[in-house]
């Protein structure tokens, strides 16, 4: 999966040559600090559908602690994806709540 980062704030646009792809890889953990937070609901619905076209049922979103409104964000984008059967924070081995874990419905 590749999504483009932005280089800087204001370094030109869309078309910059700042803006790079960066490759996520499919394995489970998708880390959400490398990423503008306007960017997360496509990020986490198309890294899902990845996951989910590879088997992969349960995944792991790290969004971090901070003040919760990245957190907020996922969540809200999680419950309207019909391919997630559950999610919630993830245990204290886990990232506590720092992380949210995710459990999607096998494919029929």
């Amino acid at each position: 999966m590749r999504e483009k980062k932005p280089g800087r704030e204001g370094s030109g646009g869309a078309n910059s040559p700042d803006e790079r792809a960066v490759e996520i890889p499919i394995d489970g953990e998708l880390d959400l600090h490398f990423f503008s937070p306007r960017d997360v609901e496509e990020i986490v619905s198309s890294y899902l559908s990845e996951c989910l076209s590879r088997g992969i049922l349960q995944v792991r979103i790290v969004h971090g602690k901070g003040t919760g409104i990245l957190r907020a964000r996922v969540h809200a984008v999680l419950k309207k994806l019909s391919m997630v059967a559950s999610f919630g924070l993830a245990g204290e081995n886990a990232g506590g709540w720092g992380a949210t874990i995710v459990r999607l419905k096998p494919e029929e």
